[in-house]
C-alpha cells in the first residue's frame, strides 16, 4: 500500500472508441494527488494499449498500465486488484465512465475514511444505465435500503426491492477486504461481476451508502456481453458463475441475518438470471440443466434452497419444470426488457 486513497482498475479489451471517455472521467477532477488508475490491457488486437500508455506518459503519478495476454474480464480484474496500492478500490470497466459532480463527493468520503482510524469496508452509491440503443437512462438508488451517510452494519439494512442488487457499478471495497476474502475470479469468463459484488461481502463488517449517482454504466453497443443472443450463447458461463456463488453462499447461522437476507436475494437473482437464458435457449438440454442447477443447490444447502424458493417468489418461477413454467418465464422476460431495455 502506498499514500492512494482510491485504485480505479480499468480491464480494457479492444475498447479503443471508449476507453478514453472512461479514463478522462477519473483524471477529470482538480486534486487526483491520492487517486490510482490501473488499466488493464487484456491482450487487445486494437489501439487500446496505445491508448492506455499514452495516459500513463501524460498522467505518470495517476495511471499505470498492466499489459498481458488476454484472461478475460476476470483475469483481468485478478491482476489489478493484486496491483492495487490504494486504500479502496473500484473497478470501472472501460467503456463506462463517472460523474463528474458525484466524482467529488466521493473522493472527500473516501479521503476522510481513509484518514479515519476504523475506515467502513465497503462504500455503496447509485449507478445509472445508459443504452445508447434505446435512449434511456434509468438510475438504481438505495435510499429505501440504507440510511445514507451513515456508518452501518448489516443489521441496519432494510430489504431490498425485487429489482434492486448491489452489482460491481455500486461496490467500492476496502482493498484490504478483498484480498481477506480470498477472490479469485474466473478466468475467460464472462459475468463474474455476480461473484465480485457477492463473494467478498461477509467480509465486510462495516458500509456507507453516498446517495450519489456516480457510476454510468453504458450497455446497448453491438456485442456487448449482456446482449440477449449473447447471454444465450455464453450460458454455459453463467452456469460456471452460478455454481462458484452457491460454494460461496454462507449458511444463515453463519453471518449476521441482514446479510443473510442479502445474499440470498442476490444469489436468488442470479438463479433467475441462468435459469431464463437456459430457458430462452429453446433446447430440450438446457432446459434439463436448469432442473441440475437448482439440484446442485439443494445437495449444497437444503435450508438455503428452501429459504430461497420460500422468500424469492420469482425463483419459485424460475425453477418450475414444464412447459407453462417456460411460458410464463418467457413472457415475463420479454415484458421486463421492453420496460428496461437491460439486453437490447
Amino acid at each position: 500500500m502506498t499514500d492512494k486513497t482510491i485504485t480505479f482498475v480499468v480491464p480494457s479489451y479492444n475498447v479503443e472508441d471508449y476507453l478514453a471517455r472512461c479514463v478522462d472521467s477519473l483524471v477529470d477532477t482538480a486534486d487526483t494527488r491520492d487517486v490510482e488508475i490501473v488499466i488493464v490491457n487484456d491482450g487487445s488486437h486494437d489501439r487500446t494499449a496505445e491508448i492506455a500508455d499514452a495516459y500513463a506518459e501524460r498522467y505518470p503519478d495517476v495511471v499505470r498500465v498492466i499489459h498481458q495476454e488476454n484472461a478475460g474480464h476476470g483475469g483481468a480484474c485478478n491482476a489489478g486488484i493484486a496491483a492495487a496500492r490504494g486504500q479502496y478500490l473500484k473497478i470501472v470497466d472501460a467503456d463506462d465512465w463517472v460523474d463528474k459532480a458525484a466524482y467529488v463527493t466521493y473522493l472527500t468520503f473516501l479521503r476522510a475514511q481513509a484518514a479515519s482510524d476504523q475506515p467502513v469496508d465497503l462504500l455503496v452509491s447509485n449507478y445509472t444505465y445508459e443504452n445508447v440503443e434505446k435512449h434511456h437512462t434509468s438510475t438504481i438508488r438505495y435510499a429505501n435500503v440504507f440510511e445514507a451517510g451513515k456508518r452501518l452494519t448489516w443489521d441496519d439494512v432494510k430489504p431490498f426491492h425485487i429489482q434492486q442488487y448491489l452489482l460491481m457499478h455500486t461496490l467500492t471495497y476496502r482493498t484490504a477486504v478483498l484480498r481477506d476474502s480470498g477472490l479469485k475470479l474466473p478466468e475467460h469468463t464472462f459475468y463474474v461481476d455476480f461473484i465480485f459484488s457477492f463473494q467478498p461481502l461477509p467480509w465486510v463488517k462495516t458500509l456507507t451508502y453516498l446517495n450519489i449517482d456516480f457510476y454510468r454504466y453504458f450497455i446497448g453497443r453491438e456485442g456487448q456481453s449482456v446482449q440477449k443472443d449473447i447471454m444465450i450463447k455464453r450460458v454455459d458461463q453463467l452456469i460456471r458463475v452460478n455454481d462458484v456463488m452457491v460454494k460461496a453462499m454462507p449458511g444463515a447461522d453463519a453471518v449476521p441475518a441482514g446479510l443473510y437476507r442479502y445474499m440470498l436475494h442476490y444469489l436468488a437473482s442470479e438463479f433467475i438470471v441462468t435459469s431464463v437464458f437456459l430457458i430462452l435457449s429453446n433446447d430440450k438440454q438446457r432446459w434439463a440443466q436448469k432442473d441440475e442447477l437448482w439440484e446442485r443447490l439443494r445437495a449444497q444447502d437444503e435450508r438455503v434452497y428452501a429459504d430461497m424458493r420460500r422468500y424469492e417468489g420469482l425463483t419459485r418461477l424460475a425453477g418450475s419444470r414444464g412447459a407453462l413454467g417456460r411460458a410464463l418465464v418467457k413472457t415475463g422476460y420479454t415484458l421486463s426488457n421492453l420496460a428496461v431495455g437491460f439486453n437490447s
